[in-house]
């Protein structure tokens, strides 16, 4: 009932723990606390927070017009729904590296098992769109650094991702990568990988978990968690899919409403109210209220 049970530093702890054994953790993207719960309860490992969903929630392009506060207030909410870790997308750091630290800190306290923070010029773009920018290897560095200087609790993750591969090749992000892992990172996100082998090359180059981006319509290839899996990657995102399909529901509900007048025809397709009421713990509530509220007023003198 209410929120998760497990506290963030267990989480985290935990999560670690897990991603230290080298084995593939799955981590839908949540667009909501409500499918965050429903990513748990499928099984997962993980809950995913993307940038871009966050943005296209507030009806907005993922180009960095998302604030800290914003990011860091959904994803608290997000968070705090599931016994899952979360890990979030903090775009650039939303800043210099004094707010890549102030980040960092905001992300512990909302609760989160970690973050990536990326290597893109700012404004930033979607990672899988073409016109990226992508800062010098120092400022990379020093992004690094200061999340890593900030970090409380030793069991954040603070995971770097790199962009170069879109701007100067795979062997570039191959380099990259080497130079964040030694500037701290727990953790490396190489954005837009095209290939199986591209993914192999930079398992290779470095010693710490590697996570992949399946995200549809983009410039990698959707590959199955076998195939990831047999090239050594730890974590697997699918950032925007959970939006996608639920946005799709929308668009062909909203035809049919106007085509049809009724939505008696989407019936099957709908989330039943029992399983609705299931996710949510209904019935928990209102045990909840019936051992609170276990009483009648009746007529009393005075």
């Amino acid at each position: 009932m209410l929120y998760a049970t497990t506290p963030a530093h267990v989480k985290r702890q935990a999560f670690r723990a897990r991603l230290a054994t080298g084995e593939l953790l799955r981590f839908p993207g949540a667009f909501n606390p409500l499918s965050a719960r429903l990513i748990e309860q499928r099984g997962f490992e993980g809950v995913y927070i993307s940038g871009a969903v966050l943005s296209a929630d507030l009806g907005l392009p993922d180009i960095g017009l998302t604030t800290l506060s914003e990011v860091a207030g959904r994803a608290k909410q997000i968070a705090r729904m599931t016994e899952l870790p979360a890990i979030v997308d903090a775009d650039t750091g939303f800043g210099e590296p004094m707010n890549v630290a102030r980040t960092v800190q905001e992300m512990e306290d909302a609760g989160l098992a970690g973050l990536h923070i990326e290597d893109q010029v700012n404004p930033k773009r979607c990672g899988h769109l073409d016109g990226k920018q992508v800062v010098d290897e120092h400022t990379a560095l020093q992004r690094i650094r200061a999340a890593v200087d900030a970090r409380r609790d030793p069991n954040f993750l603070i995971m770097a991702r790199t962009d170069i591969a879109a701007v100067e090749g795979p062997q570039a992000a191959v380099d990259r990568a080497k130079a964040l892992v030694d500037a701290g990172a727990d953790a490396i996100f190489p954005e837009a990988m095209r290939s199986l082998a591209e993914f192999e090359a930079v398992r290779k180059a470095v010693d710490v978990p590697l996570l992949a981006n399946m995200t549809e319509f983009g410039k990698s290839e959707l590959f199955t968690v076998a195939q990831l899996r047999d090239v050594g990657m730890n974590l697997v995102i699918w950032p925007v899919s959970l939006l996608r399909l639920a946005m799709g529901a929308a668009m062909r509900g909203l035809d049919e409403l106007e085509a049809a007048g009724a939505l008696t025809g989407k019936l099957g397709e709908m989330q039943h109210r029992a399983e609705l009421y299931e996710l949510i713990d209904y019935e928990g509530y209102t045990r909840f209220d019936s051992g609170v509220f276990d009483f009648t007023v009746g007529d009393t003198p005075g």
